[in-house]
C-alpha cells in the first residue's frame, strides 16, 4: 500500500543541478581563488548545506564563518530560484495525480528551507507538501537516512508504505537505508552514477511521464 511520496528537490523536482555549480564557481571567483579539477567530484550530491559549507571554508582556508558562507549562497541562489529555475517535466501532473489520489506528499532534501520554499512558491507547488525536512545539524545528511525517515515521522506513515522519488545515488542509497522503495528518475548531473542508480533503485525512469506510469502499474 502507497500512502506517502517523498520528493528530493533539486535535480528530482526542479531542474536547477546546474545552478548549484553556477554559484560555487561564482563564489570562489570573488575570491580570485582557482577552480580545483576535483571539486565538483569531491562534493557528494546528498551531502547537506552546511557539510557543503564546512568543506569550503576547510578547503580554501575561508575567513568567513559557516554561516557567512552559508547565508551568502542563500542570496545567490535565490536569485535563480525565483526567476529561472523551474519544475522538471510532467512534474506538476504527477503532484496532480497523487493529489487526486489522496496520497500525502514531503520533501526530503539537503538543501535549505528558506530556498527549498522559495522554489517550491516560485513554481506554484508549495501548497502540495504535508512535510518539508532538510538536512542540518540535527539530521545526518544523505546518504544517511535520516531525512526520509523524519519526512515519514512528519507525514505519520511508516517507512515501508513510503515511496521516495530520487536522481542521485546517495539518495537512493538514503531511501533503501531507510527501508522504503525509491524510483529513480534521470539527471544529466548524475549520469556518472547512471549504472549504479539504476541497479539499485527499484525502478528507473528517464522521465515523470515513466515515473507516473511505474506508480500506477506498481499502486493503483
Amino acid at each position: 500500500m502507497l500512502e506517502a511520496v517523498i520528493f528530493d528537490l533539486d535535480g528530482t523536482l526542479v531542474d536547477s543541478m546546474g545552478i548549484w555549480t553556477k554559484v560555487d564557481v561564482e563564489f570562489l571567483n570573488k575570491r580570485n581563488i582557482p577552480i580545483p579539477e576535483n571539486l565538483f567530484t569531491d562534493i557528494e550530491s546528498g551531502n547537506s548545506f552546511i557539510e557543503i559549507a564546512e568543506y569550503f571554508k576547510k578547503k580554501f582556508g575561508l575567513s568567513e564563518t559557516i554561516f557567512e558562507i552559508m547565508n551568502e549562497w542563500t542570496e545567490m541562489v535565490a536569485k535563480h530560484y525565483k526567476t529561472d529555475v523551474k519544475l522538471k517535466p510532467g512534474v506538476k501532473e504527477f503532484l496532480d495525480f497523487l493529489k487526486r489520489k489522496n496520497v500525502k506528499m514531503g520533501v526530503g532534501t539537503s538543501n535549505n528551507e528558506y530556498l527549498t520554499k522559495t522554489v517550491l512558491t516560485a513554481n506554484g507547488i508549495l501548497e502540495y507538501f504535508d512535510a518539508i525536512v532538510i538536512g542540518s545539524n540535527e539530521i545526518k545528511g544523505k546518504p544517511f537516512p535520516d531525512i526520509f525517515l523524519e519526512a515519514a515521522k512528519k507525514l505519520k506513515v511508516k517507512p515501508e508504505r513510503c515511496l521516495v522519488i530520487e536522481d542521485v545515488l546517495v539518495g537512493v542509497q538514503a531511501a533503501k537505508r531507510a527501508n522504503m522503495k525509491v524510483f529513480a528518475v534521470y539527471d544529466e548531473y548524475s549520469e556518472k552514477d547512471k549504472k549504479e542508480i539504476q541497479k539499485l533503485a527499484d525502478f528507473f525512469a528517464n522521465d515523470f511521464a515513466g515515473i507516473k506510469r511505474a506508480v500506477i502499474s506498481e499502486y493503483f
